[in-house]
């Protein structure tokens, strides 16, 4: 991670209306490859899209505001009244509290469900009146590290309605997290749709004799400080663009490295009173005791079903559960590969494609750090962005990681390093050998969701047409994880990525691992790079899908 630098936004009042302007002429230049994903999100059928088209034809703004319209079903939140008031008026995680639904019992069944009512309060003790808060809740069990989390149902008048499963015998323990109030949301949300940004880039630029020259890049040529001279620079497969100001001196196909650039100040300091560390990500006071959950049967755990895991099950709610540190899936009979041999057994004879950020580079670093036989290949680049290759000759295994393109918060890496995702899946043939893993969404918390769509679209037709040229092509989808709670990362804006990320390839052939769930099912701080109990457990779910017999 980098260390965090402020930086007023750069862009006057009086360039707000061209940046209107700018903005629709970026929506009518992408609206194809947006359409796509919009269209299979509310038209399924058994068709395969055709990539997008290097020159999409125009469309009207009015036919898009629709269109635009018809997603924002996926990103709906329960709005919050007014200005959001002061800070005494939001959510508190002092005083709110929850109860159970029912009367006590003396032990509760394994297999069923555990219900609570949770009453939403401000600082001063008053019981709100709508909804819109991010809670957490789980079911805990420290001893047996064991965990499931709840679902919570928001009533939209300031009560919520939590559900919990009862999964395995012993003794469980309700936890309530207030994540962030309903006002704080508010502030997200405001800066989600509003901001063109939250952060900017750095492009360097190299002449023939070596003279470097430093500018500001970004996804809108009007944050980049240059907005009447700037480079433009096309991704031909799916029409993306992404901006430099022109440098002093310099062409602008001299442009040979990226990195992160500042973050800026979004918020007022009303807003970041109710951003602040000690309102955010809070446990509530305890509200329920310690309850007993029954053995059933002389069962003391929930099985998983039979069903090997493959793509195309049905997630349930929750996706599996934590018990003694090992996830069992709620959808698929999930394997255990705890050994060095059972891993190269699986993997054996495959390429391995990850292609995403660093938290899939996790799965990467723990199959190297597992297996010994597994050797890393040096290829002399940038090691946080990659790419990176590791082999294990005896069994044929090749195992590739890198980092998707920009926007890519990252150490200066070379620009010829950051290759398109749907341009890298365009030119793999596929078939049984082949596996595909993509991990994305931590890089596009910091722009419009209008950006990642139009990300999605362009992978999600490359992924269509890999599936359809080679349909025994294993793709692995992994969700976002839980970790930021700033304005630039939130696990608001997680949810809302992850929303969109299950609506891209949702009538697809392909395999979701659940990171979300799995890094907030146990009672562990929230980590945006999880640990290796974590990490162990999701490359164990892809393993389950690579070898499900």
């Amino acid at each position: 991670m980098h260390q965090m630098t402020s930086k007023p936004l750069q862009v006057p009042t009086d360039l707000f209306i061209r940046q209107f302007k700018w903005h629709m002429t970026m929506i009518v230049g992408s609206v194809v490859a947006i359409c796509i994903l919009y269209i299979r999100v509310s038209w399924r059928d058994g068709t395969v899209p055709l990539p997008p088209q290097p020159h999409p034809a125009c469309k009207s703004s009015g036919s898009f505001l629709q269109e635009l319209s018809d997603l924002t079903h996926l990103l709906h939140w329960p709005p919050t009244p007014g200005d959001g008031g002061n800070l005494l008026s939001s959510t508190s995680p002092q005083t709110s509290t929850y109860h159970l639904r029912g009367p006590s019992q003396t032990s509760y069944t394994l297999g069923g469900y555990l219900e609570a009512i949770l009453v939403a309060r401000d600082h001063q003790g008053r019981p709100k009146t709508h909804g819109g808060d991010l809670f957490r809740a789980q079911l805990l069990s420290p001893y047996l590290k064991a965990g499931v989390p709840g679902d919570i149902q928001d009533l939209e008048n300031g009560t919520y309605l939590l559900t919990f499963p009862l999964l395995w015998a012993g003794q469980v323990q309700v936890q309530v997290r207030l994540i962030h109030s309903s006002e704080a949301v508010g502030v997200l949300r405001g800066i989600w749709r509003d901001q063109w940004a939250t952060v900017d880039f750095t492009g360097y630029f190299r002449g023939p004799t070596g003279h470097e020259e430093i500018v500001t890049c970004n996804v809108n040529p009007l944050l980049t400080g240059e907005e009447e001279s700037t480079c433009h620079y096309r991704d031909e497969d799916t029409g993306e663009l992404w901006f430099c100001a022109r440098p002093p001196t310099l062409p602008c196909d001299s442009l040979v490295g990226h990195s992160s650039g500042h973050y800026w100040n979004v918020t007022t300091p009303h807003e970041e009173a109710l951003l602040a560390w000690n309102v955010t990500d809070k446990v509530l006071p305890q509200g329920i005791s310690p309850i007993w959950v029954a053995k059933e049967s002389n069962k003391s755990l929930v099985v998983s079903p039979q069903q090997p895991c493959r793509p195309g099950i049905p997630g349930p709610r929750p996706s599996g559960f934590y018990h003694r540190a090992v996830w069992h899936s709620l959808s698929c009979s999930g394997r255990s590969f705890s050994t060095a041999v059972s891993i190269l057994g699986c993997l054996a004879g495959r390429i391995v494609h990850m292609m995403g950020d660093s938290t899939l580079r996790q799965w990467w670093e723990y199959l190297r750090d597992t297996v010994p036989s597994l050797k890393p290949v040096d290829l002399h680049a940038t090691y946080h962005t990659g790419p990176l290759m590791a082999v294990e000759t005896t069994r044929d295994i090749v195992l590739h990681w890198r980092a998707h393109s920009w926007p890519l918060r990252s150490l200066r890496t070379p620009v010829a390093s950051l290759h398109s995702v749907a341009r890298e899946l365009g030119g793999l043939a596929g078939g049984p050998h082949t596996v595909v893993v993509l991990g994305l969404g931590a890089h596009f918390t910091t722009f419009p969701p209008s950006v990642f769509v139009q990300r999605l679209a362009g992978i999600r037709a490359a992924v269509a047409a890999l599936l359809a040229r080679e349909p025994r092509t294993l793709v692995v989808i992994k969700l976002a994880n839980t970790g930021y709670k700033s304005v630039y990362g939130s696990d608001w804006f997680t949810l809302q990525v992850n929303r969109l990320l299950r609506a891209a390839f949702a009538d697809l052939r392909v395999a979701f691992v659940d990171a979300w769930e799995m890094t907030s099912s146990l009672g562990l701080p929230d980590r945006i790079h999880p640990g290796r109990l974590i990490v162990r457990n999701e490359v164990n779910v892809f393993l389950s899908l690579v070898c499900p017999l």
